[in-house]
């Protein structure tokens, strides 16, 4: 948490942090010592921020730089990652740390650790089902939803008509009355002629 937001406050966002090369974030923070041995022709350095992980503080002393060099690789994914997916999810970034785990149970007991593109592909799959599912739970509600609204309206519909008939009932045609007056009028009329 606080290295990755070291990480990123350093490179100056989140996309500038992606766009890094994972040897450019391995030595990230550690620019001073860089270049003075690039000045002097002595040995570059095997870690800048990236160093505070405790990932890092866990290796034995051989293996620092190496498993500093494979948490940059995996850093360098993540931030790739998290830049350009449309959907933020943790899924991957949970096996990625999975994966430096077990790279630190490598170098100390030699067991043989998962291929990148398997755990990636089997991580892609996974969101690829919980989205198809999801889609599927969004018809379904939108059915229903629509077929709620459509009892509505039909149950407004009714109700309407219902009051129509019954405002009917109640009052007496008026045509009538008018048409009624209006002989009796004519009647007058003619009477008067």
């Amino acid at each position: 948490g606080m290295v990755a937001a070291r990480l990123i406050s350093k490179a100056g966002s989140l996309v500038s942090l992606a766009k890094c090369p994972a040897s450019t974030v391995q030595i990230l923070g550690a620019e001073k010592a860089l270049f003075r041995a690039l000045k002097k022709k002595g040995n570059t350095p095997k870690y800048g921020l990236i160093y505070h992980s405790t990932f890092i503080g866990r290796a034995a002393t051989k293996n620092k730089g190496r498993i500093s060099r494979y948490l940059a690789n995996k850093c360098a994914i993540a931030s790739r990652i998290d830049s350009f997916i449309e959907e933020p999810t943790t899924k991957y970034g949970e096996s990625l740390r999975s994966q430096v785990e077990e790279r630190l149970e490598f170098y100390e007991s030699g067991k043989a650790p998962k291929k990148n593109i398997d755990v990636m592909s089997a991580v892609a799959k996974e969101l690829a089902a919980a989205r198809e599912e999801l889609e599927k739970g969004e018809t379904k509600k939108e059915k229903k939803s629509k077929r709620k609204a459509d009892d509505e309206e039909g149950a407004a519909k009714k109700k309407k008509k219902k009051a129509k008939k019954e405002a009917e009932a109640e009052e007496p045609p008026k045509k009538k009355k008018k048409k009624d007056g209006e002989k009796e009028e004519k009647k007058e009329k003619k009477e008067k002629k």
